[in-house]
């Protein structure tokens, strides 16, 4: 096995709709190039979740990986904040 930095991101959970299947965002600004003001974007990415762990809000590191499926070529590493959950 190589010593292999792996590309990681932290992000947070939109979505946890299918079966070891999250959706994440990443929010970021970059600078509009005429204007100069800083633009808000948002990336989304399918995220593979072998144990079901995460829940929509919480906050996750994400790894680059082999492509799981058509979407998926990225994996849960961790959760590093879970969200508050409201009791009903």
């Amino acid at each position: 096995m190589q010593d292999q930095k792996l590309k990681t991101k932290t992000a947070v959970v939109v979505s946890n709709s299918g079966d070891k299947s999250v959706k994440v965002a990443i929010d970021f600004k970059v600078r509009h190039p005429k204007y100069g003001k800083y633009v808000r974007r948002r990336t989304t990415l399918s995220v593979h979740d072998e144990h079901n762990s995460a829940g929509v809000g919480d906050v996750v590191e994400v790894a680059q990986c082999r492509p799981y499926s058509k979407t998926k070529s990225w994996r849960i590493v961790k959760v590093v904040k879970e969200a508050v959950r409201g009791e009903v």
